[in-house]
């Protein structure tokens, strides 16, 4: 199984765990760490590595961060160097449920291209999800199920 370590600003890293395990049921291998302004870097660097090992199963380790070039995935950036160890940067609820459902099943570079796929998919604007109006009402085209 495909460990999974979520790295963000704040507890965002807590929460997205909360609600992932809200859609898909308790996870093992799965673990956070929350970065803070005053927190020191290097020793959050150390929590990441220590977090990488903990959740490591033999099938490679995804960091999944909140943005792209924001420290949190720098530091993690700096760890991926490790063996099987990817970082996906821009994390959100749909490609963590995708890679929760998946992790188990599909090697970790074809894991990480449909989790990236599935949380790039379910962005959208109330324009994308209406695609027409019933009494000025949004009509809603999805069938609610993260591919």
């Amino acid at each position: 199984m495909i460990g999974l370590v979520i790295v963000t600003h704040g507890r965002l890293a807590l929460e997205l765990r909360h609600a992932m395990e809200h859609v898909v049921g308790p996870q093992n291998a799965v673990a956070t760490v929350c970065i803070g302004p005053e927190d020191d870097m290097e020793g959050r660097r150390a929590d990441i590595r220590g977090r990488i090992a903990e959740v490591d199963q033999g099938d490679g380790v995804v960091l999944l961060t909140d943005i792209a070039g924001g420290t949190p995935s720098n530091l993690a950036l700096s760890l991926a160097e490790q063996r099987r160890v990817e970082v996906i940067a821009g994390v959100n609820l749909p490609l963590l449920v995708k890679l929760a459902k998946i992790r188990g099943s599909e090697p970790l570079a074809e894991a990480v291209d449909h989790a990236t796929k599935a949380g790039r998919k379910y962005i959208a604007s109330q324009s994308d999800l209406s695609g027409a109006t019933t009494n000025g009402h949004a009509k809603a085209t999805g069938n609610g199920n993260v591919g």
